[in-house]
């Protein structure tokens, strides 16, 4: 493999790949090879991983490692700028702000679907794992079967869980695996899990910086599969921000020069030029009250006194910055909603040009991910098969529906369609104003019993 760690890469080739092997049997036979793999998961991947976590929690590392400036006299702004976390946080709410729908043809089905989405709680873990796959390019969830028979999914951090691939081309999942630290200072150790198709095994290190492993238990899992599931952002598992880190640098770095330029100017040195009548004491505490007195020897004499700073191109520091925001938003196709050219009044086709970009990003993730949610289903629908809660592959022909996340005109809407004669039913004028009704089915038993409640007084009133 190309270990090229020069520095013009921010991150290992190695960073980012998969492992494989050639089979589960042969793997468990051979714990020094899943050893070698954690310990490369946590000397190549990892550093990647929590630097791309530093960045969306606002510890921009390149500046927060820059050495201080030369002049010990001078300012020494260190700014963050929490770009990271707007992508990501833009493309979360984008994509899972409105929750992604689960539907199957069948009622009865639909029926369990709902009740194992209510017991996962669907809504959240979507919307998290959309968070991760956008921070680290990938995201994982572990199915588990709880002590009071539910099926249970959590969210796994990507920090300590991989997946181990075969090498067909199918890329069939070979087994899970998931390790945590346990203990303190001397009594550091790794515990590591390792999930197959039927099996959970149990390993331990003998301390943190020894990865071999040695065996502690087996136990058996009901999902018929490695119940482990994998999320890809995109075919290369690359962040949403991961590409624009140089630009967020570079702003970081602009940004700290005006503060620091700033903060210099304010500290400026005061030169006077003339034969003055006053020494340096005088003009010490003169400078103090903010009042100089420029007196020189004789008539003859002339006097001037400004202060001794570094010119600074604020037009061109200002574009420059400019150009650097300007291509983090271009580069990962979220929209500046700072600008006045974005959020002013505009048509919903001009609308839809200008989130060209994000719209083929979101269909190319919506893709990924509901090929990932259909094993999570397959998974859920084994366990329950089991244990007579639904049949086998009953949950196969399940469809998703995702909503992108940006506000719509209603008012416009429906002035189209009324100037086109059409008409809504009460249901549909229900839905689309959900920031006033949640439940459109239960106000419109509302609106009936109501309408019921009227009339049956109006005839009692006209009977008597």
């Amino acid at each position: 493999m190309d270990t090229d760690n020069s520095p013009k890469r921010r991150f290992s080739k190695e960073a980012n790949i998969q492992y494989t092997y050639e089979s589960t049997e042969e793997l468990l036979n051979s714990t020094k090879d899943l050893s070698a793999m954690i310990a490369h998961h946590i000397e190549h991947q990892r550093p990647r991983l929590s630097e791309l976590d530093d960045y969306y929690r606002g510890n921009n590392t390149a500046i927060s490692s820059l050495k201080r400036r030369k002049e010990e006299d001078k300012a020494d702004h260190r700014a963050r700028h929490n770009y990271a976390k707007y992508v990501s946080n833009f493309m979360q709410g984008f994509l899972a702000g409105v929750p992604i729908t689960v539907n199957h043809k069948n009622p009865e089905t639909q029926e369990k679907i709902n009740d194992v989405n209510k017991i996962i709680e669907s809504d959240a873990l979507n919307s998290d794992l959309i968070l991760d796959l956008s921070i680290y390019g990938r995201a994982y969830e572990l199915l588990h079967r709880n002590q009071f028979d539910e099926t249970k999914v959590y969210l796994s951090s990507p920090l300590e869980t991989f997946l181990i691939y075969d090498n067909t081309i199918e890329k069939n999942i070979v087994a899970a695996v998931r390790y945590f630290e346990i203990g303190y200072g001397a009594d550091k150790k790794i515990k590591v899990l390792l999930y197959t198709d039927q099996k959970i095994f149990t390993y331990y290190t003998s301390n943190y910086g020894d990865y071999k492993l040695t065996f502690e238990k087996e136990e058996n899992h009901p999902f018929g599969d490695i119940p482990v599931n994998e999320h890809a952002n995109n075919r290369f598992r690359q962040g949403d921000f991961e590409g624009v880190l140089d630009q967020i640098d570079l702003y970081d770095s602009a940004q700290s020069d005006t503060a620091n330029y700033m903060s210099d100017f304010n500290d400026a040195l005061l030169k006077i030029v003339g034969d003055m009548d006053f020494g340096p004491e005088e003009a010490k505490e003169m400078k103090k009250s903010n009042i100089l007195f420029l007196e020189t020897r004789s008539d003859s004499s002339k006097a001037d006194a400004d202060y001794i700073y570094k010119k600074y191109d604020v037009a061109g520091a200002e574009s420059y910055k400019g150009r650097l925001q300007t291509d983090i938003h271009k580069f990962t196709n979220t929209p500046d909603l700072n600008d006045e050219k974005f959020s002013g009044q505009q048509t919903g086709e001009a609308m839809k040009y200008k989130l060209f970009g994000l719209e083929q990003i979101r269909i190319n993730k919506e893709r990924l991910f509901k090929r990932s949610l259909n094993r999570r289903y397959k998974l859920i629908n084994n366990v329950m098969s089991l244990a007579n809660e639904a049949k086998a592959g009953e949950f196969a022909g399940v469809t998703y529906k995702f909503t992108p996340n940006l506000p719509k005109s209603t008012k416009d809407a429906v002035d189209m369609f009324n100037s086109l004669g059409g008409e809504l039913s009460e249901e549909t004028k229900l839905k689309i104003i959900p920031m006033i009704v949640e439940n459109p089915e239960e106000e419109k038993k509302r609106i009936e019993e109501e309408r019921n409640k009227h009339r049956d007084a109006a005839s009692n009133y006209m009977q008597n």
